[in-house]
């Protein structure tokens, strides 16, 4: 576990944060300056630093992740209208956390493009 990465310390108990659900691999809580009013963060508990790097590593682990942020949507009664998905990936991409996350966003019409 990287000490700085904040993630990392939200999977171990040392940053407090609104867990939603729990698998062995994975962890979703939600956003602390949410965008939606569904706005729940799904990781995986191993660190890596994002899309690209858990793709190399351990792809059926990303497939968990989405499958992890599918349930989110279901048992936060967005999934019939819709939702979003996102996986914001490097500087350009305006990655703010360098411990790969998926945000599930959901509860409102969403905007096109994406803003």
């Amino acid at each position: 576990m990287p000490i700085d990465c904040l993630f990392c310390r939200v999977v171990a108990g040392e940053m407090p944060a609104t867990i939603v659900r729990e698998g062995e691999r994975t962890l979703a809580f939600r956003d602390i300056s949410p965008t939606a009013p569904t706005h729940v963060l799904v990781i995986p508990r191993e660190h890596h630093p994002d899309v690209a790097a858990l793709v190399a590593a351990d792809p059926d682990l990303l497939v968990e992740v989405v499958r992890e942020a599918t349930a989110v949507a279901h048992a936060e009664g967005i999934a019939a209208t819709g939702y979003r998905l996102v996986a914001n990936t490097g500087r350009d991409g305006h990655q703010s956390v360098q411990h790969v996350h998926l945000h599930v966003l959901g509860g409102r019409a969403m905007s096109w493009p994406p803003g």
